[in-house]
């Protein structure tokens, strides 16, 4: 499966310029009337609980585009990050120390928290799932069902999980799903159809052994098996590994969380994407903290 790093940085900048701009951080009315002109703090951000780091540079992207306001300029800031992305940090651990101007610091607070926790969250999980799983062999990809204009940052936080891409966009993978195999007919109507194309690799999706039967026959790339039990997957699997004109790979979707993927880690599949790595994230706990 493609990994997405492309344009990743730009990306993290864009969304720290553009929830800046959201949050209208240059025109803090708390701090400017509580906290005096250019009174120095201190400050940590911490991990409260053990997470997989990811988005650490969300802290230089935000703070440096505060500095470019009138309101902030030339305005000192000491900064050290103390982890980098993909590092396991222990509760209490810091992220980040630092050392300047209160209200800089203050106005750049809850960005840098809402994306460092969001991010982190997606590749604490990924890492979770793929240490429940125990298999090297069976890969943990994610799917499209992303937050809107988040999916680059949110697909890199797979990764940096453990985890690997299922497609970007519509654009770079044919994936026949039920409602295109009812448009065209039948599976191997649809997979005919899709052949056209030379390029790009074919998947299709199944929700019975009779589909699987019917899909196996056209050579597509992959099979996805949907929604099926463990011994629904294990009969369709072996139809499919019998196959001998080419190898086919073989995906699982549907249902699939930390409390049931070990029923699946003996089976004979190469893939496992599951939705809620990024549609339904839990953030971790980060906080920054005055010292």
């Amino acid at each position: 499966m493609s990994q997405y790093f492309v344009n990743f940085n730009e990306e993290l900048k864009k969304v720290c310029r553009l929830a800046l701009k959201e949050d209208k951080a240059g025109n803090d009315v708390t701090s400017d009337l509580t906290i005096k002109n250019h009174a120095q703090i201190n400050f940590k951000i911490v991990a409260r609980e053990e997470i997989i780091l990811c988005g650490i540079e969300t802290i230089h992207h935000c703070f440096d585009e505060l500095t470019k306001l009138k309101k902030f300029k030339n305005i000192f800031l000491g900064l050290q990050l103390k982890a980098h992305d993909g590092d396991l940090i222990k509760a209490g651990s810091p992220i980040a120390e630092g050392f300047g101007d209160a209200k800089l610091i203050l106005a750049a607070e809850r960005v840098i928290l809402n994306i460092l926790q969001h991010l982190s969250g997606i590749a604490t999980t990924t890492h979770q799932f793929v240490r429940t799983l125990d298999n090297e062999k069976i890969k943990i990809l994610d799917t499209r069902k992303t937050l809107p204009m988040l999916r680059t940052l949110q697909k890199h936080a797979v990764v940096i999980g453990g985890g690997e891409n299922h497609r970007l966009n519509l654009s770079d993978r044919i994936l026949i799903k039920d409602n295109h195999i009812a448009a065209a007919g039948s599976v191997s109507a649809a997979i005919k159809a899709a052949q056209k194309n030379k390029k790009l690799k074919i998947e299709v999706e199944c929700d019975t052994y009779e589909q699987v039967a019917e899909a196996v026959k056209s050579n597509p790339d992959i099979i996805m098996l949907d929604n099926m039990d463990a011994a629904e997957i294990t009969k369709c699997s072996a139809l499919i590994r019998a196959h001998k004109s080419k190898k086919i790979f073989i995906e699982i979707s549907g249902g699939i969380n930390l409390s049931n993927i070990k029923n699946f880690r003996a089976l004979d599949i190469d893939f496992i994407s599951i939705g809620s790595l990024t549609h339904s994230i839990k953030a971790v706990d980060i906080g920054l903290d005055i010292v």
